[in-house]
């Protein structure tokens, strides 16, 4: 009762300070002027971190003025949000910045919050040194689109309140919970379009206070080191990946770290065709899921999690690659929309480095998770011994089967059926060649069979994921940029393989912003069917789907289609548009003839 009182409180104390805050700031010239480097194209006042500030604060006087770690937390964040608001008046030089972090979180782990993720003190300093600093820059750049710093703040606050109270620790419970509150009843001004911003004194302090938070935890330390460590990892995942995209990007670029600019996740995000709010909407939907997902491994054994962890650090490596080949630069350095990857092609020889060192990681998780399966998650000392022992034959072998089919001949781009057959025998005859040499050398008592079934099923999933990573990243944002409300509806003439093949290409190319209804077909033995995922439509429905979906355009795919099948189309007023693709021969030219010269 008293956390939900106490979010209450911050929440409403939010709303009036945010609102004093906003018009001090705007009739004194304290505004965001819009920027080439920034994202808001509109005067917008700053400094709105002064009424989460000065909300947190109150609560905590009020509300939890005896809780262990509250004074560390007060003390810490209010010299980095009296640093931030002076950097938002006078802007203060990124070393001086860096420095005053850095002295701040050693006061901390002076006094004693450290992150016990080793067995030595040195290490343990400095990791949480690091982390404070980290996650307090992290929340700082991710302060670059309407409302998204403030929205993954209140929501790395509720799953920290959560931890916290599934520890038993509810006094502490209640610091999050009040920043939480804060942070909600200043995202209503925040959300877009913003009428405020947080500035550097709201995301430093956020920043700080969020990673004290996470230093709270205390019984889950008695737990085993990989949930202790992938708990506040997981739930300041979005900031920390932001922050590591953006980093990379900018070094590859040839770019100051410190340099602000459009090269966000969120910004690669509406690059690619969504909108700014679907974009935000997005990143919040996966702080969700990897908050659950921290809560969801504090109950999982360490051999499991020593499976998960590279699995959960995979899927983040090819979701940075993808969103690093969006064209974000426009001063033309470096710019070809490709440099975290081509930078990679340098590096490793054309990507197949990259691919083989990848498919040396697929199976090794394949084989462990196969005795992972067939053990319930817990292996003896001897199974172990067995695993570490045969997972370089299984290696070898499978790789050059790997090598011997010709997977590595293919590009990930265009992944077809054939290339998943390719895999399914390379994957067939190598796990059949490696269960041969097992068994001989094992025998079935060490070796169960269920092992040696379970690996090339695994392995063959895991692969397919990651080839088809790119496709499946691309097919979900296109999924969201058809609900654009700049989205043209349009229906595709012909249900048959030209009108797959247009229907394709307008997924492919969001620029063109069409949001394709289905397909409108004469056959009436196919209506009412689907095809590639989407519907076909008679001719009578056509009427109907005008004044419901406001169709107005029709794509022809073939240029064979005869007039007298789409004069009704026309005379209800749609505009047909003919989509072919012609092979036209290239003209001879005349070659002038030669002879000799007497």
């Amino acid at each position: 009762m008293r956390v939900l009182a106490g979010s209450l409180f911050t929440f409403l104390l939010a709303i009036v300070f945010t609102l004093v805050v906003r018009r001090l700031a705007r009739n004194n010239g304290i505004v965001a002027k819009p920027r080439p480097d920034r994202w808001h194209q509109e005067p917008t006042a700053l400094c709105g971190g002064v009424a989460i500030f000065l909300a947190f604060v109150i609560g905590c006087l009020l509300f939890a003025p005896s809780v262990p770690g509250h004074r560390l937390i007060l003390l810490g964040g209010t010299l980095l949000f009296l640093m931030g608001f002076v950097d938002d008046l006078i802007q203060i030089r990124p070393p001086v910045k860096l420095v005053i972090q850095v002295s701040v979180a050693a006061v901390v782990v002076f006094i004693g919050r450290r992150l016990p993720w080793t067995d030595y003190q040195a290490i343990n300093i400095a990791i949480t040194i690091f982390f404070l600093v980290g996650i307090t820059n992290a929340l700082n750049l991710l302060d670059n689109m309407d409302g998204l710093a403030g929205g993954v703040s209140l929501i790395a606050c509720e799953f920290l309140m959560i931890t916290l109270l599934l520890n038993g620790q509810t006094s502490q419970a209640l610091l999050p919970a009040l920043l939480g509150g804060a942070v909600l009843g200043f995202l209503l001004f925040n959300f877009n379009p913003a009428s405020i911003f947080m500035g550097d004194c709201g995301s430093m302090f956020l920043g700080f206070a969020l990673s004290m938070m996470a230093l709270l935890s205390e019984n889950d330390r008695t737990r085993n080191l990989s949930a202790v460590v992938l708990t506040p990892v997981l739930i300041l995942l979005i900031p920390i990946f932001d922050t590591c995209l953006v980093t990379v990007a900018r070094r590859l670029s040839g770019r100051s770290v410190s340099q602000g600019g459009r090269d966000h996740a969120s910004h690669r995000l509406v690059a690619l065709g969504l909108s700014e709010r679907r974009a935000v909407w997005l990143l919040y939907s996966l702080a969700i899921i990897s908050g659950v997902s921290a809560l969801l491994m504090r109950g999982l054994q360490a051999q499991v999690l020593f499976w998960l962890i590279p699995v959960v650090g995979l899927i983040i490596l090819f979701l940075g690659l993808y969103l690093g080949r969006v064209h974000v630069y426009a001063d033309g350095k470096h710019a070809t929309g490709n440099t975290i990857l081509k930078s990679l092609e340098m590096f490793t020889y054309k990507r197949r480095v990259f691919e083989i060192m990848l498919d040396v990681t697929l199976i090794s998780l394949a084989y462990y998770g196969a005795y992972l399966l067939r053990f319930d998650g817990g292996l003896t000392e001897a199974q172990i011994g067995v695993f570490f022992y045969s997972l370089p034959l299984v290696i070898a072998v499978q790789m050059l089967l790997f090598l011997l089919a010709g997977v590595y001949r293919g590009l990930w781009h265009f992944m077809s059926l054939e290339d998943l057959l390719v895999y399914a025998k390379a994957i067939f005859w190598g796990a059949l060649a490696c269960a041969g040499i097992i068994v001989a050398l094992y025998r079935w008592q060490q070796t169960p069979p269920a092992v040696l079934v379970l690996y090339p099923l695994l392995l063959f999933v895991l692969m397919s994921a990651s080839r088809f990573s790119f496709r499946l990243f691309r097919a979900f944002v296109n999924d969201q940029i058809q609900k654009r409300p700049d989205a043209r509806p349009i229906l595709i003439y012909g249900a048959n393989d030209d009108s797959v093949f247009l229907l394709r290409q307008i997924l492919n190319n969001p620029e063109h912003h069409f949001h394709p209804i289905g397909f409108v077909d004469d056959d009436f033995r196919i209506t009412g069917k689907s095809l590639a995922g989407y519907r076909i439509y008679a001719r009578s429905e056509v009427t109907e789907l005008i004044q419901a979906q406001g169709v107005k355009e029709v794509l022809v795919a073939s240029s064979n289609v005869p007039e007298r099948n789409l004069r009704s189309l026309r005379q209800q007023g749609l505009t047909l548009k003919r989509i072919g693709i012609r092979i036209e021969a290239e003209p001879e030219f005349a070659v002038p003839r030669t002879g000799a010269v007497g």
